[in-house]
């Protein structure tokens, strides 16, 4: 057989120009498959539906209905406020960047993974909406610190004492998300999409339980704005992160439920670091960062940035964790015991080297 489809093949390739087409049949009978298709790999191509509640809210989300440069940034003028305020509410956005900007390359590896994966067509999609939103939340991060501290936030000379302990207290921050950022690449590729997702879901309902207490408290109207147009981001994140985990939760195996219990701690201990105050299980500070760190916040919520008070955080953050424990438990998820804001459940290791959440 093998000699017959070679002279097929080779009578079809070595035709003068001005000859006929072969035929057609007989293409096909000298047809060869290519080898198998290598794991982890984008390819073949395919466009498989099988949640349609995740293709309505890709439709709904196609047009976020704002963007970062069309709100009114000629409202907030460095002018109006003092030094000290204008490095205060530039340091605490600079924080923020650590979990909003490093959203765009999370959520950009976790897509790909979603292609070598070949999992269907609307979680692929999903993923390059929440990875468009977070761009749009990193520039305003960008915006925010590049206008009142230009060339900042570690291009910045700072000219007071109070200043000069926000950038210090800002390289400890980067120095943590670059730690994050080293166990998130070496766990996003090792744990399955129901594990990714719960602990996606975290830092959603982590985020949207900020940006809701910021677009309230603060005084700022474009700040105030831009929280708003955020936290309705986050909303959309989270409805994405519910209607995968309604499918894959009820499928976990003993051994991934347990991981998930391990990672709510993870997201906890890492997301407190915006949400609460930063815990001592992951987070490498310098002796100077918390006081340093509570001075900062106190000159910016005066300026009207709207930061909540350490114990309205939290309690925030435990009426979030709470939501997030009543979403796990009916699957027969173990909730992780979080003492720190008086919540009780299982006792689990901590490995800073493997922290998956995304904000």
């Amino acid at each position: 057989m093998a000699t017959v489809e070679a002279a097929v093949l080779s009578a079809a390739m070595t035709a003068p120009p001005d000859a006929a087409a072969p035929d057609v049949a007989q293409l096909l009978f000298g047809t060869t498959e290519p080898p198998p298709f290598p794991a982890a790999n984008i390819f073949p191509l395919e466009w498989r539906t099988e949640t349609t509640k995740l293709v309505e809210i890709y439709e709904s989300g196609r047009d976020p209905g704002w963007s970062p440069a069309r709100l009114p940034w000629d409202t907030l003028d460095p002018a109006a406020l003092t030094p000290d305020q204008r490095y205060a509410i530039s340091y605490w956005f600079a924080l923020l960047s650590v979990f909003d900007s490093s959203g765009p390359a999370a959520f950009a590896r976790a897509m790909i993974r979603t292609y070598e994966q070949h999992e269907e067509d609307p979680v692929r999609k999903c993923f390059f909406l929440v990875t468009r939103d977070e761009v749009n939340h990193e520039e305003i991060c960008q915006r925010v610190i590049t206008t009142l501290t230009p060339g900042g936030p570690l291009g910045h000379a700072p000219t007071t004492d109070l200043g000069k302990l926000g950038l210090n207290n800002v390289r400890w921050y980067f120095h943590n998300g670059a730690r994050y950022w080293n166990g998130y690449k070496s766990a996003v590729d090792k744990y399955p999409l129901a594990i990714l997702f719960t602990s996606f879901l975290m830092g959603e309902v982590a985020a949207a339980t900020l940006f809701h207490g910021m677009h309230q408290r603060s005084t700022i109207p474009l700040l105030k704005e831009a929280f708003r147009c955020v936290g309705k981001d986050e909303a959309r994140h989270m409805a994405i992160c519910l209607a995968v985990l309604a499918k894959l939760l009820p499928r976990l195996s003993a051994d991934e439920k347990a991981m998930i219990t391990k990672q709510l701690r993870a997201g906890y201990v890492f997301l407190s670091g915006i949400l609460y105050e930063p815990p001592e299980q992951f987070w490498e500070l310098g002796p100077t960062f918390r006081p340093a760190h509570r001075m900062l916040e106190a000159v910016a919520r005066g300026a009207g940035l709207g930061i909540l008070t350490l114990d309205e955080r939290r309690e925030n953050w435990r009426a979030a964790v709470l939501k997030m424990k009543g979403l796990v438990e009916p699957h027969g998820i173990a909730f992780p015991a979080i003492p720190e804001i008086g919540i009780d459940g299982a006792t689990v290791a901590f490995d800073p080297d493997d922290i998956i959440p995304v904000f």
